[in-house]
């Protein structure tokens, strides 16, 4: 529900009336779709046209917009999400760009040998000097669904084999679930926690701790169905 959406974020955004405006057209506009757009050509020409378009909405409510972006970026926030297309971190947290430094993949996993994880995470900390990592993981995820059965998907099996040793470790709770659904939400939360501990466990959050740097983990939830997000308080 877009007016559900855009209610809550003008009621997080506290900054100007610009921002607000902004992230209002962005909503309203009509979401992608095979039926509208049938063939790659008019899809493609859609994604340009619509660029255009926002270039000249963003520099009619700023003139200076995108010379102030180019500026540079110090945002205080890393936002390690899932890749899914229904989890924006800038919109979801009502977000401008540079406010947040992004990094996503599958079922957001902190993974000790992902060196793009780790590559990100390491600039995020030690050049960009964030002050807050969040996990977010999001009710549906795909990744967590697919590490609860023992279906093969192919080269991705892999990466969900990470997934399923988060189930491995907490197996006894998560079986003692006879609710489906339950079971599956709980194995998101999980899967969010266990990655928050393992972000506290790299040697670039251990060093920064060290030397006394400010820097807080945080683990949440996102309700596709909803909107809002849940602090798992790690």
């Amino acid at each position: 529900d877009n007016s559900i959406t855009l209610t809550r974020l003008m009621n997080y955004d506290s900054q100007s009336r610009k921002v607000t405006m902004r992230i209002k057209m962005q909503i309203s506009r009509p979401v992608f779709t095979a039926e509208e757009y049938p063939t790659v050509k008019e899809f493609y020409k859609k994604i340009l046209d619509n660029n255009k378009r926002w270039v000249e909405e963003s520099l009619e409510l700023d003139p200076n917009y995108f010379e102030d972006l180019a500026k540079g970026q110090t945002p205080p926030l890393l936002w390690i999400g899932c890749s899914d297309s229904r989890v924006p971190a800038n919109e979801i947290i009502g977000a401008k760009p540079g406010e947040v430094f992004v990094h996503r993949n599958i079922a957001n996993m902190v993974i000790h040998s992902d060196m793009n994880m780790l590559s990100v995470l390491d600039y995020a900390v030690n050049v960009l000097k964030v002050k807050h990592v969040l996990v977010c993981g999001h009710y549906g995820c795909g990744g967590v669904k697919a590490a609860m059965s023992n279906d093969s998907i192919g080269i991705i099996d892999n990466w969900i084999r990470h997934i399923k040793d988060v189930y491995r470790l907490h197996n006894h709770y998560l079986d003692s679930i006879l609710d489906e659904t339950e079971r599956f939400n709980k194995f998101v939360e999980l899967n969010v926690k266990e990655q928050v501990f393992d972000l506290a466990k790299t040697s670039i959050v251990q060093s920064a701790w060290k030397k006394g740097q400010d820097l807080t983990l945080h683990g949440w939830v996102y309700g596709l169905n909803s909107g809002f997000v849940t602090d798992l308080d790690v």
